[in-house]
């Protein structure tokens, strides 16, 4: 993937090395059954978060320095992200920009207590994107997925597909129609959805990145089969075999492999997000 010339935003909030802060009442321990849940029942842990932050009054958000990193990684996310905003603005009237956080281990957020074993995350409270760069070695390392440059970008723009949701309000809609719902299994159906929606709208970015930055950041050969790797290696009955050895659909929340893989590509190949209605 080419992007080292591409244009910086100078709009990262790096707080790498920093204390993650302390938290009351359900702390770590409540945030680590969070995971837990998630992982291997298949459950969505945003709620849980939002109950941890609720009990952690100790909680404290800290600051970083805001601007472009120094380091390769810390600008890798500098580019990327400021083209999926110049790709979004062309798409989205009245789009905002989303704030980006990068850090080490655990920070404070909108949403509770992030850590680096949720990944990449984005908090809707806050309207910000939380990213642990240690996540990119794991996907690699313990799930399979690739390292190459373009497979890091499609989660960076999956996440930023959510502040999308978020603006078009598809995320309220989803929410509001979890608490409605007569089981979880139909609950986790409207979170396939949204989040097939986000996979579909980082193939959409895909598609126009080029465009949006005169050639600075494009896929090159290989790119998209590297992505669609990752794809493969996070989907939901990939992830519940390695944790429990056995797929159980109705706990899926992010779609099954090969659903990932196909709106990743349907927003690729049409470059155009009225092809992303994942919920009809």
């Amino acid at each position: 993937m080419r992007w080292k010339g591409g244009r910086r935003g100078g709009n990262v909030e790096d707080r790498r090395g920093m204390s993650g802060g302390k938290l009351a009442g359900g702390g770590i321990g409540f945030v680590l059954i969070a995971l837990v849940v998630s992982y291997f029942l298949g459950i969505d842990p945003q709620p849980l978060l939002e109950a941890s932050s609720g009990m952690s009054s100790g909680q404290q958000q800290q600051s970083g320095e805001v601007g472009t990193p120094e380091d390769e990684a810390g600008q890798f996310v500098d580019v990327v992200g400021t083209n999926v905003n110049d790709v979004w603005a062309e798409l989205l009237d009245g789009y905002k920009k989303p704030n980006t956080v990068i850090y080490t281990q655990g920070t404070g957020t909108g949403c509770g207590y992030g850590q680096a074993a949720m990944g990449p995350f984005y908090c809707p409270a806050d309207q910000t994107i939380y990213l642990d760069l240690s996540f990119w070695q794991q996907m690699e390392t313990q799930l399979g997925a690739s390292g190459a440059d373009f497979a890091r970008a499609y989660v960076i723009a999956h996440e930023f597909g959510h502040h999308v949701q978020t603006l078009t309000g598809a995320s309220q809609q989803v929410r509001k129609a979890q608490q409605q719902a007569r089981n979880q299994a139909e609950a986790n159906k409207y979170s396939v959805a949204l989040e097939l929606q986000a996979d579909c709208y980082a193939g959409v970015w895909a598609a126009r990145a080029a465009e949006a930055s005169n050639g600075q950041v494009a896929l090159e050969r290989g790119d998209m089969a590297e992505g669609l790797k990752t794809a493969n290696a996070i989907g939901d009955d990939m992830l519940q075999k390695r944790s429990t050895g056995r797929v159980s659909p109705e706990g899926f929340t992010h779609g099954s492999a090969e659903q990932r893989m196909e709106w990743l590509t349907r927003g690729y190949e049409s470059g155009d997000p009225r092809q992303c209605d994942t919920f009809n």
